[in-house]
């Protein structure tokens, strides 16, 4: 099947939440993760897309997660779930929305070339609790380590002018070992799988930090 860019996608930081609430879950937080989709062409470098930004640059951002990649082919299924139809692209907080590949067939250090820019993937996206908030879903972070709608980030190689509606195409498969969904099942559970975590430290293509958490057998701070 064909790969696609279904959309591009950029946002601010807002603010939401009521300062009046009991709940930590329904007190206000700063997030960029609302994206929206973008008409024509716009440009993606090594700090990611023209227009874009995140709010938390100490977790978020940088050059080994520059942009956030999702399938569209999981929209239709969380429509479903959710019985919502305004869950779409820019919607799981992603720059690109993809059709054509889901997590099972993306492979870490896959290099893909969209439009002029060529991109490789570093690592699955982990999901924390300011995608469930942006979702008022308290269960979003367990449904998505289960489903594997996750996304996945990307590094840019070439930086170049992309837009909504181009192919997407995988020109590099360097570990086809590890495919995404199983790079995170591996990351989430390095304590009872320490072979596996320990393989996976050694992956050139992976986020630096990870390795080193890999390697250590310790924690690593989730990225929303």
């Amino acid at each position: 099947m064909p790969i696609t860019l279904e959309s591009v996608n950029i946002g601010q930081p807002r603010t939401v939440g009521s300062e009046d609430a009991t709940d930590p879950f329904d007190r206000p937080f700063t997030s960029a993760i609302w994206k929206e989709p973008v008409q024509g062409p716009i440009w993606l470098d090594a700090t990611g897309l023209h227009g874009d930004r995140v709010a938390d640059t100490k977790h978020h951002g940088g050059p080994y997660r520059a942009a956030l990649m999702y399938s569209g082919d999981h929209y239709p299924r969380w429509r479903s779930e959710w019985n919502r139809k305004d869950i779409g692209p820019g919607g799981f907080g992603e720059n690109l929305t993809v059709r054509g590949v889901v997590e099972a067939t993306v492979c870490l250090g896959d290099v893909f070339e969209v439009g002029e820019a060529l991109v490789a993937v570093t690592s699955p996206r982990t999901p924390c609790h300011i995608l469930a908030r942006r979702h008022g879903r308290r269960d979003l972070v367990e449904t998505v380590r289960a489903n594997h709608r996750h996304g996945w980030y990307l590094r840019v190689l070439r930086p170049g002018w992309i837009e909504a509606g181009q192919p997407v195409a995988l020109r590099e498969r360097p570990y086809p070992q590890w495919p995404i969904d199983r790079v995170a099942e591996v990351k989430w559970n390095r304590k009872q799988c320490p072979e596996e975590a320990a393989l996976l430290a050694q992956c050139p293509a992976l986020i630096p930090n990870w390795k080193a958490a890999l390697r250590e057998g310790g924690g690593v701070r989730v990225e929303g």
